[in-house]
């Protein structure tokens, strides 16, 4: 089988690897570059483990076709913090207990980085349509919201 070369950004570094045609992205980010922070959950789209940011939209890792990213920017959880600080929505999630297993975690924070990005006051309503393509069996969604709220909350200056 020939490999394509795909150039990108991960997480604001430069990135290059040769992928299999027909190659998903989840597979290339774990397997390729030895980002493990995009799940493998159901390898279908639906329960939302994978989700990683492309050109600062959220999209589900195992449906994008790896060549598909050439040239753009690609986002995972190891991104959102800088050295050993963490991000304030993971900071927030840690605080407010909004993950148990921690499998759905990197595809929530995701959600909600692309949502507090484009709109840092968001409502509860926004809140639950953002990660409504994650799928939670552990924690509940009630954590989560709250986290993603205070999360929003501390961004604009002040508690939630």
């Amino acid at each position: 089988m020939q490999k394509t070369p795909v150039q990108f950004s991960l997480n604001g570094s430069d990135t290059a690897v040769f992928v299999d045609g027909g190659a998903n992205l989840l597979d290339v980010l774990r397997r390729g570059v030895g980002d493990l922070t995009p799940k493998y959950g159901c390898g279908q789209g639906t329960c939302g483990s994978c989700t990683v940011l492309i050109d600062g939209e959220p999209h589900l890792s195992c449906l994008t076709l790896a060549e598909t990213v050439e040239g753009r920017q690609v986002e995972t959880v190891n991104g959102l913090s800088r050295g050993p600080d963490l991000a304030p929505l993971q900071k927030a999630f840690m605080e407010g207990f909004a993950a148990q297993c921690g499998y759905c975690t990197p595809g929530m924070l995701m959600a909600a980085t692309a949502l507090l990005r484009s709109n840092p006051a968001p409502s509860r309503e926004e809140i639950v349509e953002a990660i409504s393509g994650n799928i939670c069996r552990c924690t509940g969604y009630e954590p989560i919201i709250n986290a993603i709220e205070s999360a929003a909350a501390a961004q604009r200056g002040r508690v939630a």
